[in-house]
Order: C-alpha cells, then structure tokens, then sequence
C-alpha cells in the first residue's frame, strides 16, 4: 500500500471484522498485523473474545475489531460470544464482512440483516478464493452485488496473501481524517496476560479432540518478569467441565499436557522476546460453560 507521508491528510478509525465461524478472521487479522495475537484453528468458533488489533502506517491507524464468529446456540457461553459480535456492529467506522467463496445461505443473511443496521460502510471481503476457479467467483460477486448495500467488494486469499494489500487500500479511503488512538508501536490492547492464555487454549485446539477445547478455560495465575535470569515464569490453569476431559488434557503420563506446554511456550517466547518457563495445571469446573457465574469468574 502506498504510504501517504503528509499529516494533515492522516486518517483513524475503528474497522469490525465480522461473519460466519471459521471464515479466516482471526486469520486476515494477524496477517494484516503481522503478528499473531488472534488464535486460529481449522475448527469453528475459536474466538471467544473480541480482540483488538492496531495497524499503524504512514497515513492511518487502523484499529481492527476481531470478533467471534456469528452462530446460532442456545449455550451461555456461545450466546456472550454471538452478543459481543454483535455489540461491535455499532460506533465503528467500517464493516469488512467476511465471506466463503460459495453462494450466501440463510446464515448470510440473517447476519446482513444485522449489519445493514449499523451507520458505516460494509466491505465484502470473499476469502479463500484459491479453493475456487475464477469463472465461479464472477457469479458469486454478482449475486452479493445484488444485495446493494456493500461499498466495496474484494476477493482475498489469506493462505496466498493476495488481495490484502488491495483491501487495505480500500479501508483507508473509507476511513475519516483524525489522529491516532494509539501510540505508533501498539499492535494490540490487549495484555500479555491474555495473549499468553490464548496461546494455551490454541494448543488445545490444535492438539485435543471432539468437544475439549469447546469445554477449556485457560486462567494465567502467575506472570512475574525476572530480569535478573532474563526468564518470564508463566503459571496458567486449564479448566475443563469433567473428569473424564481432565484425563484426555493430561494424557497417559502427562503426555499430552506436555505437549500442549511445550509448543505453547514456543509460540509465548516469539510474542514475548524472552526465555519461557510455563507449569500448566488442570483442574475441573463442572459445566462452566453453562453456568454465568462461571463465565464472568473467567472473564466473559
């Protein structure tokens, strides 16, 4: 993106990433930032909190809500998640709605009813459209196009990085003129608490099957800096809803807890710039994920 390096002209707002799970936000996200501080599975519904992160050029500041994805559920857990989704529609300055590349359904639909709600512009980004042949992409374009609500539609693959510079060109003639809410060296408000404990559950998704990591909390209890031996020593809860789930995080002589500490804590090193010490410890809460005392004790 051409970089504009006249002040006056500086452009600041709030940009929403929205649509179905397991459409590439988190994913667009972190490659826009070029740095990973949104978790990403192959699997549905990974985000559970919004995350916001900060994208500084010559000429704007973006800031990007990453939300979880929209879906129906009657869980308390997933209806939070579909409320703080929905909660970012208002008071931001653009919409980038995110699609697969194959004809909206009803599930489209009931969340554009949703956006065409909110006063800002909405930009149709269609992802994964190395998974699709051109010829297929022109029909789908046209029936969005139909919808006439989108100020701008743009293909994208985020796995082939191709269209994400053309997409950022899009948002910022979109933004309005103001300063910067962040300082210049900010990639996210979010804490290193947080991140840390995004990382774990990641790991979870990555290496535990079937409904786990749906059933995982991840409580960071200690982050304490020692300068001294230039080590950070991170203590972090897994919690799970059963017994049963307890077995499975741990594995046969802890092997599997082990495996999620240790590529945890190779991805926390990265983040952090530091040497890790990680202990990670499993415990049970019975149905937490059902229960709003529970969400609000870890964070929801």
């Amino acid at each position: 993106m051409k970089e504009n390096t006249d002040k006056k002209g500086f452009k600041s707002g709030f940009v929403t990433i929205v649509g179905r799970p397991n459409v590439g936000k988190s994913t667009l996200l972190n490659l826009i930032l070029g740095e990973k501080i949104s978790i990403v599975s192959k699997r549905p519904q990974t985000t559970r909190n919004r995350i916001n992160g900060i994208k500084n050029t010559n000429n704007a500041q973006i800031v990007f809500i990453d939300t979880p994805g929209l879906h129906q559920s009657k869980k308390s857990l997933n209806e939070l998640m579909v409320k703080q989704a929905v909660a970012t529609l208002t008071d931001v300055d653009i919409i980038v709605f995110m699609a697969e590349p194959v004809m909206p359904g009803p599930e489209d639909d009931e969340i554009l009813k949703l956006v065409t709600k909110a006063n800002a512009p909405v930009i149709l980004v269609i992802n994964k459209i190395d998974t699709v042949k051109k010829s297929e992409l022109l029909p789908l374009i046209k029936a969005y196009s139909e919808k006439d609500f989108f100020s701008d539609i743009t293909p994208v693959s985020c796995l082939k990085r191709d269209g994400v510079e053309l997409l950022m060109e899009r948002i910022v003639d979109y933004l309005p003129c103001g300063e910067p809410f962040f300082p210049p060296d900010m990639i996210t408000d979010r804490t290193e608490r947080f991140l840390v404990s995004e990382l774990i559950r990641e790991k979870l998704f990555q290496f535990t099957r079937m409904e786990i990591p749906y059933s995982s909390a991840v409580v960071v209890d200690k982050f304490e800096e020692d300068n001294k031996k230039e080590i950070i020593r991170i203590i972090a809860s897994i919690y799970v809803e059963r017994e049963s789930q307890k077995g499975i995080v741990v594995g046969k002589g802890g092997k599997m807890l082990k495996l999620i500490g240790t590529r945890a804590r190779e991805d926390m090193e990265r983040l952090l710039g530091s040497k890790v010490f990680l202990k990670l410890w499993v415990g049970v809460k019975k149905d937490w994920t059902k229960d709003v005392k529970r969400l609000k004790e870890f964070g929801f």
